[in-house]
């Protein structure tokens, strides 16, 4: 099975690893080059991922999204519980 090209991916300037109440994140905010959207995906130290369902028109749009979340619920938003 052929598959074509893949787009290329884009990594925002925004990604990043913090570690905060001793739980590191990282925090990845990419797009394909084909579109407009950039995703939001923060991965906590034991793999689990937290995915948001939207696109955001900018990855400054998709860190604001992150960091609202972080100040509401805390890191706990992101331990997959």
């Amino acid at each position: 099975m052929e598959f074509g090209p893949q787009p290329e991916l884009i990594e925002s300037s925004l990604c990043r690893s913090i570690e905060q109440a001793g739980v590191r994140l990282t925090i990845n905010i990419v797009r394909l080059a084909t579109e407009r959207g950039w995703s939001l995906e923060v991965v906590n130290e034991h793999g689990t991922s937290t995915v948001w369902d939207n696109l955001f028109p900018t990855d400054r749009d998709a860190d604001a999204a992150f960091r609202d979340v972080l100040a509401q619920e805390g890191v706990e938003a992101f331990l997959g519980k």
